[in-house]
């Protein structure tokens, strides 16, 4: 089903999904299949250890993050915007944490700010400092009362990440090397504030038919996207994350009485959807699994795991191929290959 998908002339040039497994304590099995190109150019195929712009898979570290520091003490859960932040977004100072992972806090996209825009067509590599983002919806009012709704908002991870760094004392950077990174042995992992990709990297491209593939990897600066979508990884980096991320996640849900809502990642991962805390469940024909997808100019992501942290898929695309942009059908086969996917791990 890959090589069908890039074969096409509007698919993307490559994809790799990483499927790992734990047979029994201590011993775990690992399969890595491909199709296509990580570097069109070259001819290079896709390996497990190349970067690659996780975009809104990074949404699930930032939830991890308010896990372990609430866990520590140095944050709630239950903390304001405006007791953590004041001034920052006052038009949602009563806006708690969890709002913010669980996307129910009202905050409007700052994405679709025309400004943003505006900035981003000037020059798409320069760098935007978070509060700089937080700035393009500061004085806009909430699109519905906190808790009241669910709207998937980039702006909800931007406060949680200045929330997490006020709280912490530290960088968000240093929050990530220090918490996540260093702990789980995930050297191909960092936040950069350039458009540079590190060494060696599967290529993001822009697709159009009957079009050489466009080079897009080192186009957008992902600052621009921060703790909601800035993250560069590795699929086996991330085959490291998962198996703590899910379990820890859905424990504090459970000790929250977190419900998962109706509610659909962006772009829509396999099966029937549900949003919780920082997490979504995708409720496949094979079982559910959890986790986050996520999609950036060059790329497209799924990342999820069961919720007993033993058997996780890492599923990336090198075109932004998602429901509203690129081709539909090619859309609609990822998706139907990232159930395939799911239901290998599960077996």
């Amino acid at each position: 089903m890959l090589t069908g998908i890039v074969s096409s002339n509007v698919g993307p040039p490559g994809i790799s999904v990483l499927i790992d497994r734990e047979r029994r304590p201590g011993e775990r099995r690992t399969d890595f299949f491909y199709a296509g190109f990580a570097d069109v150019a070259s001819g290079r195929v896709p390996e497990r250890n190349e970067h690659v712009r996780i975009a809104s898979v990074s949404k699930g570290f930032s939830a991890y993050l308010a896990v372990l520091l609430a866990r520590e003490g140095s944050l709630s859960l239950s903390d304001t915007l405006g007791s953590s932040i004041p001034g920052v977004l006052p038009n949602a100072e009563g806006v708690t944490l969890r709002q913010l992972l669980q996307h129910t806090s009202g905050l409007p996209e700052y994405i679709q700010a025309p400004e943003f825009g505006e900035q981003l067509n000037a020059d798409p590599a320069a760098y935007l400092a978070p509060r700089q983002l937080t700035d393009f919806v500061r004085d806009d009012p909430l699109e519905f009362a906190p808790g009241s709704d669910y709207h998937y908002s980039d702006t909800d991870n931007i406060a949680a990440g200045l929330m997490e760094e006020e709280a912490a004392g530290r960088s968000y950077p240093s929050l990530l090397r220090g918490e996540i990174f260093g702990p789980l042995r995930m050297g191909g992992s960092s936040l950069p504030r350039t458009v540079a990709m590190p060494r060696p990297f599967m290529h993001g491209y822009d697709v159009e038919p009957e079009k050489r593939p466009e080079d897009v990897s080192e186009l957008i600066n992902p600052a621009g996207a921060w703790a909601s979508g800035g993250i560069v990884s590795t699929p086996a980096d991330l085959a490291r994350f998962v198996p703590v991320y899910v379990p820890t996640i859905l424990r504090a849900s459970r000790r929250l009485n977190g419900a998962f809502r109706p509610g659909t990642s962006s772009p829509p991962g396999p099966g029937r959807n549900s949003a919780g805390l920082g997490i979504f469940r995708y409720d496949t024909r094979c079982g559910d699994v959890y986790g986050h997808t996520g999609s950036f100019p060059g790329y497209r992501l799924f990342v999820a795991g069961d919720a007993a942290g033993q058997r996780s898929v890492v599923f990336v695309v090198n075109a932004q191929i998602v429901p509203g942009q690129g081709s539909q059908q090619v859309a609609g086969a990822i998706r139907r290959a990232q159930t395939q996917a799911v239901c290998r791990a599960l077996r």
